[in-house]
Formats: C-alpha cells, sequence, structure tokens
C-alpha cells in the first residue's frame, strides 16, 4: 500500500494559491518515506513509515529552517528508527509520542495540520514530556551536525587543524 501525503493537506485551491506552492510530497510505502520531488528515500526497520514521516515534519516544526531540505530532517531523525530497533522502550515511546500527537492534532493527525502555527500549538502542550524531550534532543546534534549543512548557517568547522580562530579572523561571520 502506498498513501501519499502532502504538508499542504486539507486546504482549498484557493488557499493553496494564496500560499504559493503545493508544498512537499512524501510517499509512504510499507517500510519507506520516498520524496520523489527531490529524488531521496528513507528506510525504516524498526519504526513505522508513518511515523518517520511524523518525525521528520516534526524535526522541521522544532527547528526550521526554509533553506534546509527535509532529506537533511530526514537524517536527523533516522537515528530514532536504528534506536528504537534496538531498544523497545525506545520504540514504545516513540510510537506512542506520536500517536498521543497525532490525538491532540484532531481529525487527519499532526501532518494533516495544514499550517506550521497550528502544529507549533500542538507542541507546545507535549514539550515538557520525555517523548518531546527525546526528539528535540536528538535533532540537536542529529541536524546541525551534518557537515553539509554547515554553509548554509555560516559554520567552517573546528578551527584547530586550521590554527585555530584567532589567526583566522573569529569575527568574520557575516551573519553575527
Amino acid at each position: 500500500m502506498v498513501t501519499v501525503y502532502r504538508r499542504e493537506q486539507g486546504l482549498s485551491r484557493r488557499e493553496l494559491l494564496k500560499r504559493g506552492g503545493v508544498g512537499a510530497l512524501l510517499v509512504i510505502t510499507g517500510s519507506a518515506v520516498i520524496s520523489p520531488e527531490h529524488a531521496w528515500g528513507l528506510e525504516t526497520s524498526a519504526l513505522k513509515p508513518e511515523t518517520m514521516a511524523t518525525l521528520i515534519q516534526m524535526a522541521r516544526d522544532i527547528y526550521p529552517h526554509d533553506q534546509v531540505p527535509d532529506r537533511f530532517y530526514a537524517i536527523a531523525v533516522k537515528t530514532h528508527d536504528e534506536q528504537a530497533g534496538k531498544d523497545t522502550a525506545h520504540k514504545d515511546l516513540i510510537e506512542s509520542g506520536i500517536a498521543d500527537l497525532d490525538k491532540r492534532a484532531g481529525e487527519g493527525g499532526y501532518r494533516g495540520l495544514g499550517w506550521e502555527e497550528e502544529r507549533v500549538e500542538v507542541l507546545k502542550q507535549i514539550e515538557e514530556t520525555p517523548f518531546f524531550q527525546a526528539i528535540r534532543g536528538g535533532l540537536v546534534v542529529g541536524l546541525y551536525n551534518q557537515k553539509e549543512l554547515w554553509p548554509i548557517f555560516g559554520y567552517e568547522g573546528e578551527s584547530y587543524s586550521k590554527g585555530g580562530y584567532i589567526t583566522r579572523g573569529f569575527d568574520d561571520i557575516e551573519w553575527l
């Protein structure tokens, strides 16, 4: 069975045109989440593909960066699938956390909420839970430790191997 989701699911044609785009298309198959528009896929081994698709959306809502493609968020949350394969308690934490998130979001679930503000309101309801803290904490390292993203944020990497910051102009960061 293949399920197709669009981020703007549930919007009228007029609302969709006002927003200026059709959003990201995610195809959920038996064991994978695929983005045919952007040519990437994520296989799952322990968590349901629907769970992974929700984790990708949740990651984007927790640390929103318009210039960062979804595939980097997918890489960041893949660690939860790997850990769930080794630890049934972690698997239960993630699956039950997503079920609770979808229940709080109402009909259509979390991914069915068309506006970021609506999803953030649901996230605020669970921000003190162990589930939310596990996802947020994993994203800090999982997302920002991807070297391909560093240029987007203006980070040049560690400085020790390049002689340190003092001799390289530590104050040359333009975005600060």
